[in-house]
């Protein structure tokens, strides 16, 4: 199983989650236990045996791949919410989207200073998510080492503002 298997499961949503948006949906990608696996696979395998004890995942569906990875990787997982999700103390962080703005959050505990974080999404559209993501990581005196996408869509240029990080994808469109 590859990525390009992956990518032919993925599919197409018109018009959500507003008109003009083409939505790609990993949901296929999730239910087939082999494409599942592989996803996970292709994202975790690069890491093994490079010392990551930390991943970082966004609210929701990075919160389903970066839980994998973790598993995979022998790692803690660290749940990046949206706001209002963490019932204990947080930090924040605001951001712009394709489609509007958004907050998220991170436990204040929820990184020690120096520590090394795989941050795992499924999409990486504008990069705005992710950047804020990694700006919480810092403030808590993490260091991201890598930001993995399992679908990049090279259009909206999101890797360009990731520019000083380490950005995998698997697929790109």
């Amino acid at each position: 199983m590859n990525s390009k298997s992956i990518q032919v499961a993925i599919r197409d949503i018109p018009d959500f989650p507003q008109k003009g948006i083409l939505f790609k949906d990993v949901t296929p990608v999730l239910q087939d236990p082999a494409l599942f696996k592989a996803a996970i696979d292709i994202l975790a395998e690069r890491h093994l045996n490079k010392g990551i004890k930390t991943v970082a995942a966004i609210d929701a569906r990075g919160f389903i791949f970066g839980a994998a990875v973790a598993y995979r990787l022998g790692a803690g997982f660290v749940p990046v919410r949206k706001k209002g999700k963490l019932p204990y103390k947080a930090i924040e962080a605001s951001y712009s989207l394709e489609y509007g703005t958004a907050t998220l959050e991170l436990h204040i505990d929820a990184l020690k200073q120096g520590k090394d974080v795989l941050l795992v999404d499924d999409l990486l559209a504008t990069g705005g998510t992710a950047m804020a993501c990694a700006e919480l990581i810092e403030k808590l005196g993490g260091c991201v080492v890598e930001m993995a996408f399992l679908v990049e869509l090279a259009g909206l240029k999101g890797r360009q503002k990731l520019s000083k990080y380490n950005v995998f994808s698997a697929i790109t469109y």
